[in-house]
């Protein structure tokens, strides 16, 4: 069996792959990645980082975002969010926000992955999946950089943290709010208890 097409049989389509996984089948990595290009089995998202395209009956499925951030941080501790899902808790925010923010412990800065622009920030802390309590806290954060009322929003939030857990919601502002966070909540509990 030819080298090449022992590297294929361990390709799964919807798979994003760094050089190093190629490398570990292929001993002639950067000939085989562009000959699998030119055979558009694999597109090349950036440098050493390739995409094994998912087909669907209205064509090539891109990457899948977790997917991307996991190949490119080479791990699964980081948590992907955006100001969008602010407007799940229920306070009024209508803005629809192009940006994709990657908590997350190694990198920090812009980064273009598949064609999608990623904002990675470095936090000692984060949880590992989405709260009421933590978006909360979160939103509070970043409200300066919201383009909301920043008055409306706090007003807002301060009526939505009276009804979510008290204990939640302090100890998610313990964990992973600024010192502003920190006495915005607890100023509400105490003012609420």
């Amino acid at each position: 069996m030819k080298r090449l097409d022992q590297l294929k049989r361990h390709l799964h389509p919807g798979r994003v792959y760094r050089r190093a996984d190629l490398a570990q089948w292929s001993k002639s990595v950067d000939r085989h990645a562009r000959e699998l290009i030119d055979q558009g089995m694999l597109q090349k998202l950036q440098n050493g980082l390739y995409y094994y395209p998912k087909a669907s009956v209205f064509g090539q499925v891109p990457a899948d975002e977790r997917e991307l951030v996991r190949s490119f941080l080479k791990e699964d501790d980081f948590l992907l969010t955006s100001p969008n899902v602010y407007n799940t808790l229920g306070l009024g925010t209508t803005q629809l926000y192009n940006r994709r923010i990657v908590y997350n412990h190694k990198r920090h800065g812009c980064f273009t992955l598949g064609g999608l622009t990623f904002e990675f920030q470095r936090k000692p802390r984060f949880p590992r999946k989405l709260s009421e309590e933590f978006l909360l806290v979160d939103l509070l954060n970043n409200v300066s950089t919201l383009a909301e009322d920043t008055e409306t929003l706090r007003a807002r939030a301060r009526a939505k943290a009276k009804v979510l857990n008290a204990k939640k919601l302090q100890l998610a502002a313990l964990n992973y709010g600024k010192v502003a966070t920190r006495k915005f909540v607890d100023q509400v509990l105490a003012d609420a208890g």
